[in-house]
C-alpha cells in the first residue's frame, strides 16, 4: 500500500512540474498599461495662439482646449469624457456641469511625459447680452475620466457664453479625451 501511495505522489509531483513548464510563446501576455490616475496627470488650457478660444466673435461656436500630462513614471490609459463643471463670475452664474457630445471615445496610450487633449465647444455671446442670459466662465473643475479628484483651473481666456445650463441640447459642450 504504502508503494502504491508513493508512486501516485511521485506521479502528482512530475505531472505538476510538467504543467509549470510551458513554452514562451505560450505564456500568457504581459498585462497593459492600467487606467491614469488624478495623481498621475497634470492638466491645463492650451494657451498657444492657434488653440486660443475666439471669445470676442459672436457669430459661431469656438473650442478651447484642455489637455492632461502624464507627469508618473508608469505608461497609463484615458477613455471617455473628462469630468467638466464651470463656475461662473456673476453671483446670477452657479455651476454649470458640461453635457457631453455625442462623439465615441477611444482608449488613450500615455507613456510618461505625453500629453493628450480634448475640447470644449463654446458659444459666445456679445458683452451687451442681459446678464441672465450670459455666463462668465472664472474656473473649471476638470476631472479625468473615471475619477473623483479634480483639477481646478482659472479660465484665461475672458468673454462669456450663451447661458445654456438647463438646455438639453446645449451649443457649449465637451468632447471626449483625444478629441
Amino acid at each position: 500500500m504504502k508503494s502504491k501511495l508513493t508512486a501516485v505522489a511521485l506521479a502528482a509531483v512530475v505531472v505538476g512540474a510538467a504543467a509549470t513548464a510551458v513554452p514562451a510563446w505560450a505564456a500568457p501576455a504581459k498585462a497593459g498599461p492600467t487606467r491614469c490616475h488624478t495623481v498621475d496627470l497634470k492638466a491645463g488650457f492650451a494657451t498657444g495662439d492657434d488653440a486660443r478660444p475666439e471669445m470676442e466673435q459672436t457669430e459661431k461656436q469656438t473650442q478651447a482646449y484642455i489637455w492632461f500630462t502624464n507627469r508618473s513614471n508608469r505608461t497609463c490609459t484615458l477613455s471617455g469624457f473628462a469630468g467638466v463643471d464651470m463656475i461662473g463670475a456673476q453671483e446670477t452664474d452657479g455651476t454649470w456641469s458640461l453635457a457631453r457630445s455625442s462623439t465615441r471615445p477611444e482608449k488613450m496610450t500615455l507613456e510618461p511625459g505625453t500629453t493628450v487633449d480634448f475640447s470644449i465647444t463654446l458659444l459666445p455671446v456679445a458683452r451687451s447680452t442681459p446678464q441672465k442670459e450670459k455666463f462668465v466662465p472664472a474656473k473649471f473643475l476638470v476631472t479625468p475620466p473615471n475619477e473623483t479628484e479634480h483639477f481646478t483651473l482659472k479660465w484665461p481666456f475672458g468673454g462669456q457664453i450663451l447661458k445654456q445650463d438647463g438646455a438639453t441640447h446645449p451649443a457649449t459642450y465637451l468632447n471626449p479625451v483625444g478629441r
